[in-house]
């Protein structure tokens, strides 16, 4: 599926609510048990939220289709920690999320992060391994006292911008 990336804009707020919800119960059913799924989806931040945390000096991307409406995004913090990391499921697999988070590595890069962060799902993690983070630990907790659990996951970056000896292009 063609997309183009491109920053947030305030529009966008209630379809990524929208997309963010979507992609936690159509997805993130393939992983976690019906109960797991409720109590993730219980976390979506509002279209006002996640406005809201767009103000903070985090780096808001948006991959939109050919009508520009959007079909995943992510956002960067300024520690480089990945806040959010969602893709439609009509998306998943076709690439989109990887050229999306092609262009956050960019954004961090030139931000001179010299490492990205994330807490990630079952689905996630493995998304992020491929990319070359590492585990650093899975997390075991309750959300509305539902047991659940995600990775820590991280990257290093050189300081150059260039990616670690050793690794590939």
């Amino acid at each position: 599926m063609p997309a183009t990336i491109r920053p947030y804009a305030p529009r966008d707020a209630q379809l990524l609510a929208t997309l963010y919800l979507r992609s936690v119960r159509e997805l993130g059913s393939r992983d976690y048990s019906a109960a797991q799924v409720a109590a993730w989806a219980s976390l979506c931040p509002s279209p006002e939220q996640l406005h809201a945390l767009s103000d903070d000096g985090r780096t808001r991307l948006v991959a939109v289709d050919e009508a520009d409406l959007p079909v995943a995004f992510a956002d960067l913090e300024r520690d480089g920690h990945i806040h959010f990391f969602y893709a439609a499921p009509e998306v998943a697999g076709t690439g989109v999320a990887q050229r999306l988070y092609a262009e956050l590595e960019q954004v961090a890069r030139a931000q001179h992060l010299t490492r990205l962060h994330a807490e990630a799902s079952e689905r996630a993690h493995r998304f992020f391994l491929r990319l070359g983070f590492q585990v650093t630990a899975k997390r075991e907790f309750t959300v509305t006292g539902v047991p659940i659990h995600n990775y820590a996951v991280e990257k290093q970056l050189d300081e150059a911008g260039a990616a670690p000896a050793g690794s590939s292009p």
